[in-house]
């Protein structure tokens, strides 16, 4: 190996070990904290709102991601939320699923970061930072090209992210080299994914690559088909609950559905139950996007089953999918297969 090679095997050394919320009963922690003030009994109060989504026959649940927190070590939970049929339709940065979740299933790893090191060093040696994350930049790439691959294999017509990344899943079903992904477990169990932004990530690059080498011959992503059917969703749903990590795009995309579903002439209720983690500030008028009370304003929550809990939700989460998946309401949930809406 080279003395190159050597560094960066030295910096990558460290995997993150995602966090399997069946192995701790978190029951005992969250009840004790319902006793307690500040994050603590918010987090306490979000968890009871989970439940009651859960416990609510009529009730379907959106998940969306924002943040890092798959890189981080929460993958295993998001899986695990649609694995016990918890979750019903997800809404998510392309960050999230392409280069976290799909990077992982095609056999790579995130990294722990320690101690300090030169940004302009770790360029050098193509690896990428999140906080005090390491990404292998060459692996990444082999995402990349692997996104292109599957877009090669389509048929050329425009594809919502959703009907893309079922593709992606399907493909995983063959190919995986770590089973149990997000994508995968989704697929399997008809639970749409939605990426809004579906370019600002590796499936960009891997894209734009297609494009360049397919001219007037290649497949395209529509953003407004993405709207269109998430709204559907929401319509057919009836009433919804909102598990919301981060906020961003995600959010308010998912947020927004109310109203499209009232421009389309459709009556539907706001979002029954909605629950946010962040570390997101209100200050700046915004709470990347609108905190839940102001979202009720816009016709998109109510507010009667809403709870805002500020901590990184990295710290949090899991306390609150342990808590879920021990109390045991999902194994009386009937599954939605959302997917099988746009089966044709």
């Amino acid at each position: 190996m080279t003395e190159r090679s050597n560094e960066k095997a030295a910096l990558l050394n460290k995997v993150v070990e995602h966090i399997d919320i069946t192995s701790f009963d978190a029951r005992p922690i969250i009840d004790s904290m319902g006793k307690m003030s500040f994050t603590s009994r918010d987090l306490a109060r979000a968890t009871g709102i989970f439940n009651e989504m859960l416990a609510d026959k009529d009730c379907s649940v959106i998940l969306t991601i924002a943040g890092s927190t798959s890189a981080g070590g929460c993958m295993q939970l998001y899986a695990d939320l649609v694995k016990y049929n918890m979750v019903d339709a997800v809404v998510a940065t392309g960050a999230s699923i392409v280069d976290m979740d799909f990077f992982e299933a095609l056999g790579f790893r995130h990294y722990q970061a320690e101690g300090e090191v030169d940004d302009r060093k770790l360029r050098d040696l193509y690896i990428d930072r999140i906080y005090d994350t390491y990404i292998d930049e060459e692996e990444l790439q082999h995402c990349d090209h692997t996104i292109k691959e599957i877009a090669d294999g389509l048929e050329k017509r425009p594809y919502s992210s959703r009907e893309f990344i079922r593709e992606m899943g399907r493909w995983l079903t063959t190919n995986a080299k770590k089973q149990g992904s997000l994508i995968q477990t989704a697929y399997e169990n008809d639970v749409p994914i939605f990426c809004p932004a579906f370019t600002d990530s590796s499936a960009g690059f891997g894209l734009v690559l297609h494009q360049v080498e397919n001219p007037g011959n290649h497949m395209t992503l529509d953003s407004i088909a993405d709207f269109r059917e998430l709204t559907e969703i929401k319509i057919a749903a009836g009433q919804t609950g909102l598990l919301m990590i981060g906020g961003g795009v995600p959010k308010n995309f998912t947020q927004d559905t109310v109203v499209c579903a009232e421009i389309l002439g459709k009556e539907v209720d706001m979002h029954k139950y909605a629950i946010q983690i962040t570390v997101a500030d209100v200050r700046d008028g915004a709470c990347s996007s609108s905190t839940l009370k102001e979202a009720c304003s816009w016709g998109k929550v109510d507010i009667v089953k809403e709870q805002m809990v500020y901590a990184e939700a990295g710290s949090v989460l899991p306390l609150l999918a342990s808590d879920a998946y021990h109390r045991g309401l999902w194994k009386d949930r009937e599954p939605r297969r959302f997917a099988k809406l746009f089966d044709k």
